[in-house]
């Protein structure tokens, strides 16, 4: 092929011009042609499918890992997982049939087969032939061409059907993320910072856990593994330190320790000191630290 190669064009020759948009809001269907030359495909939203109609073109394309060379024969297929960039340089002029699945769909049909869909991703495939793929793509492209009355649903039908087979054929599970053992540094102090400084207001566990950047499920056990002991714990020793230090150098009065260091009344107050100190807040205001 010449070195210079320039950019294709691509010409819509059959849309589902007889549904609305609504109609397609999980599906689309396309017919296109296409020049000679080279055709840079940005990441879509979508899940794509090219199949290729009629006659061989010698394709050269590249998406992630996958390369594909050779000729493109009648109802071969590259699938493009949604957000995954392309190129496909074409030898000759070709036509094809685009189908996309919305993202959601895909996450549904997950859900339906019991699988996390967070834990699963499409891989892209290149030139496949798959008997199950042609079959329902020729279906739909048929309904996008006839538009019959129940069409809607039997294209309903037709996407999950699809979606259902790309995911139990072309998904794979993603990486196992490593467990975090405990807060960061940096999460650490903020969230210690935090306490210290809000002592007298209601400390959440989802305030905290906003403060660090997690979970409130994903907290509570990283907490404990960096301080040793849990959230309600450790804020009820802050607390019990902050009123020791306000009557012990006489700044506060037992109300005002109370009200100072976040408890709920004195009487709150004198029963965590006597449990954690073992003095009551009388004794401190009488004898100091």
């Amino acid at each position: 092929m010449d070195g210079d190669i320039r950019t294709g064009t691509v010409t819509q020759v059959l849309a589902p011009a007889a549904w609305s948009e609504d109609d397609w809001r999980r599906v689309s269907v396309g017919v296109y042609r296409s020049t000679a030359g080279v055709f840079p495909t940005p990441g879509s939203p979508h899940h794509k499918l090219g199949v290729h109609l009629g006659p061989p073109v010698n394709v050269s394309c590249r998406c992630r890992e996958q390369v594909a060379n050779g000729p493109r024969r009648h109802g071969d297929t590259d699938l493009i997982p949604a957000g995954i960039d392309g190129v496909w340089i074409d030898e000759a002029p070709a036509s094809f049939l685009r189908l996309g699945l919305s993202h959601r769909l895909l996450r549904e049909t997950a859900g339906e087969m019991d699988l996390d869909p967070d834990r699963i991703a499409l891989t892209p495939r290149l030139q496949l032939r798959d008997p199950q793929v042609q079959h329902i793509a020729w279906a739909l492209k048929a309904e996008a061409e006839t538009g019959e009355t129940g069409g809607r649903l039997y294209a309903e039908s037709l996407s999950v059907a699809l979606s259902a087979h790309l995911v139990r054929r072309y998904a794979e599970p993603l990486p196992t993320p490593r467990p975090q053992q405990g807060l960061s540094e940096r999460q650490r102090r903020r969230v210690l910072d935090y306490i210290d400084a809000h002592l007298d207001e209601d400390l959440s566990l989802a305030r905290l856990a906003e403060i660090a950047g997690v979970s409130v499920s994903h907290f509570k056990p990283l907490f404990r593994r960096t301080v040793g002991a849990p959230p309600h714990q450790y804020v009820i020793q802050r607390r019990v330190d902050r009123a020791r230090l306000l009557l012990a150098n006489g700044h506060a009065s037992i109300s005002e320790a109370a009200f100072e260091a976040g408890f709920t009344h004195p009487s709150h107050m004198a029963r965590w000191m006597r449990r954690l100190l073992g003095v009551t807040p009388a004794a401190l205001v009488r004898h100091g630290a």
